[in-house]
């Protein structure tokens, strides 16, 4: 996302403060602007390229939209998010591009992300999947929420996480299952292996009834 890229940008690494970038934010508000923008316009000509190119679904990742405050994440994050919601093509060649927004710990605006214009939001793993659908209801779809540490635990947690996740869509469509964030290097591939049998045992259940 924008704001993302602009912390990366201004900070020139990874950070747990984002000090660098806020102060930028909050003191030179007009500078701050000004990169955002320009990023947005980039990412818009480079999804509508993608786009081209022949994608079948396109996820914007604002893993650092949640280090900003109830107010401005609205003004330096979600803002640039929307603009790219209204401008990026979203038709090619008689077919729907979806368009998933992900915010990391975006609980506090939740409602706000499902209406600024994308097609489905990307949850991480510290909000209840039930909770969230009941707040967004039909608006947009779902997707993600499992929480990527969990492939490091047993195979009966993480098979009865798999099935906690699913329940909350039992009988219904617009859910995509995947990890609340990015999994671990150190992840092992039996969880990995397992997380996949889960999902496989439940459409199976789901499609023949047992």
């Amino acid at each position: 996302s924008p704001w993302t890229l602009a912390c990366y940008m201004v900070e020139g690494r990874s950070s747990k403060t984002w000090i660098d970038v806020k102060t930028c934010a909050y003191k030179n508000s007009a500078l701050m602007h000004q990169i955002l923008d320009q990023l947005t316009t980039s990412i818009i000509h480079y999804l509508n390229a993608q786009i081209e190119a022949g994608v079948d679904a396109l996820m914007l990742f604002d893993t650092w939209g949640g280090a900003l405050s109830y107010v401005t994440y609205s003004e330096f994050s979600l803002k640039y998010m929307a603009r790219i919601a209204r401008e990026v093509k979203r038709e090619h060649c008689g077919k729907r591009i979806p368009l998933v927004f992900f915010t990391k710990h975006a609980n506090p605006w939740l409602e706000q992300l499902a209406a600024s214009g994308c097609d489905a939001v990307g949850l991480d793993y510290t909000i209840d999947i039930a909770s969230a659908k009941q707040r967004i209801g039909e608006q947009v779809a779902l997707q993600g929420n499992l929480d990527p540490h969990i492939l490091l635990g047993s195979d009966s947690l993480i098979e009865a996480e798999v099935n906690r996740i699913l329940a909350a869509y039992q009988g219904d469509t617009g859910f995509v299952f995947n990890l609340g964030h990015g999994i671990d290097k150190s992840t092992p591939i039996t969880g990995v292996e397992t997380m996949l049998a889960a999902l496989r045992t439940q459409d199976q259940i789901h499609r023949t009834g047992k």
